[in-house]
């Protein structure tokens, strides 16, 4: 029997158009700006950039901060035995879940990032740390853990833990739709589930707004690493046309996973990249240099455990700030929502503890780990050859990074083709998991319409285009991509707080009914 969220009073089951056309609609009227009136759609972006990142830095600094220390204590507590989903056994395997959910973030910009923030942070120590008087490998220690930071424990808790436990018992438990407006539910009550509540329609909006904007700058990343990579290899020229060609495939690839499913698509690219992933780091750390590999993951994730809060809750140099962990925050703030819905689909079956282990703490680690093996590579040929890495850097680019550090390297040809196309499938894995969030957000369940995820997949690779373009002719690509990722952000940062405290009170709840707690206890 249906529940009365899905009459034709409130949701109905097929796809809500308001939603649809209105997010569907700002994104294509943003293309459009952003074709026939560049310089407009950049000023625009740039100033509500600046805008977002001097008012809601500090909240996001909190936001992301709240979300971790809630989660560890549903973790720690009692309420980790608790099993979500309205499922006795996982619907996936460990292996096969894990990966689902690596691919996804990290996929985002890990392999851009990864190798271009460790050697600028250790090039340029970040403000909380005085390098004043430091040897090289005193630079590369606090370097190596503020990129740590950003890719670590508060980036995936937001993404994947106290939202996620809120939208699956809502959906899986209660019979509720699987849309971002289900994390208002608790404050406003059955009415942000009709049709036209404005509430709901805005959470649903800005969410599937703010997905495409974090999903886009990683199809843009992608772009201009890729583009990059293939003039080292092959030595055809990075240019513009170079660039679209790298969207164009990767939107054809996670256009082709959208057909497939899933169970099929999204699961056969992610457990293919994090094997072809896993193979290219160990190579890395056989053929590199191993032992400083292992000594600055070790040395600089303890050093981010010890000044964690102060990482956290840093102000003062607001420009860094906003350049650095202002737009990683609401990057990963822009995908919470989404992600929160992508992993409930995946996580029926799995206790609170899973879930947090899993997204929280083993996820972070294995990120670090892949930071420090390419990111300190790259590193420690910088202190070997000076101007080996940084060079490239500041003349190219961050795309550069990555090829510079592999040229280095036994076999970097190789190496590099390997980087290429892993680089094109982590992010066509992104782009594919997000146009499926997106498709569901309109829809409400968690089968969606093909051709409404084929729909996202497509303007999120012509909105990449479009921003790239616009960045080719102010000459920063990368900050239109990053300027226009965080302004979308605001919105959803406001969405997401509600789950941390409403978290805790579905996981008592549930205690309650599977016997974990007595009433009143």
């Amino acid at each position: 029997m249906k529940k009365k969220y899905y009459t034709d009073e409130y949701l109905g089951t097929g796809t809500q158009w308001g939603p649809f056309a209105i997010s569907g609609g700002f994104l294509l009227l943003f293309l459009l700006l952003a074709f026939f009136t560049p310089d407009f759609a950049s000023e625009a972006v740039s100033a509500s950039f600046d805008f977002s990142a001097r008012y809601f830095g500090l909240f996001w600094q909190l936001l992301m901060l709240a979300t971790l220390i809630v989660s560890l204590i549903l973790m720690f507590s009692r309420y980790g035995r608790v099993r979500l989903g309205n499922k006795e056994e996982p619907q996936y395997g460990n292996f096969r879940w894990v990966a689902m959910i690596l691919t996804t973030l990290l996929a985002a910009g890990g392999v851009f990032w990864a190798a271009s923030e460790p050697i600028q942070h250790y090039l340029d120590t970040p403000p909380l740390f005085n390098s004043d008087g430091m040897s090289e490998w005193e630079r590369v220690v606090p370097g190596m853990s503020q990129a740590f930071f950003h890719w670590g424990f508060s980036a995936w808790a937001v993404l994947g833990t106290v939202a996620t436990i809120v939208i699956m018992y809502a959906h899986y438990h209660k019979g509720m739709p699987l849309k971002p407006r289900t994390m208002l539910y608790p404050l406003l009550g059955d009415k942000v589930f009709k049709r036209f509540n404005f509430w709901g329609v805005l959470a649903d909006v800005t969410s599937i707004i703010a997905v495409a904007a974090g999903t886009i700058g990683a199809i843009g990343f992608l772009g201009l690493q890729a583009a990059y990579a293939f003039e080292d290899i092959f030595g055809v020229p990075s240019t513009l046309f170079t660039q679209i060609s790298f969207i164009v495939i990767l939107v054809t690839i996670a256009t082709i996973s959208a057909i497939t499913g899933v169970d099929r698509g999204i699961q056969i690219l992610s457990r293919f990249n994090v094997s072809f992933a896993v193979v290219l780091m160990i190579i890395i750390l056989i053929v590199g240099p191993t032992m400083f590999i292992l000594d600055a993951f070790v040395t600089a994730e303890a050093f981010q455990l010890q000044n964690y809060l102060m990482m956290s809750l840093t102000r003062g140099d607001e420009v860094w700030l906003a350049w650095w962990t202002v737009f990683f925050w609401g990057w990963f703030i822009g995908f919470g929502p989404m992600m929160a819905i992508f992993i409930s689909r995946i996580s029926r079956g799995r206790t609170i503890r899973e879930l947090v282990v899993a997204v929280a703490i083993m996820a972070p680690i294995v990120s670090n780990f892949w930071f420090a093996t390419i990111g300190g590579t790259g590193v420690w040929f910088e202190i070997q050859n000076p101007e080996s890495i940084s060079v490239p850097l500041a003349e190219v680019g961050q795309e550069a990074a990555v090829a510079s550090i592999l040229e280095q390297l036994p076999f970097g040809g190789l190496l590099a083709f390997g980087f290429l196309i892993v680089t094109v499938i982590f992010v066509a894995t992104t782009t594919d998991s997000m146009s499926y969030a997106s498709a569901v957000a309109v829809t409400g369940n968690d089968e969606p319409s093909t051709y409404v995820r084929v729909f996202w997949a497509l303007l999120f690779g012509a909105i990449a285009i479009a921003l790239i373009t616009i960045g080719e002719g102010s000459g920063d690509s990368i900050g239109m991509l990053q300027n226009f990722i965080v302004v979308t952000a605001v919105p959803v940062s406001l969405l997401l707080l509600p789950p941390i405290w409403d978290s805790v009170k579905v996981a008592k709840r549930l205690a309650e009914e599977q016997g974990i707690k007595k009433k009143d206890d």
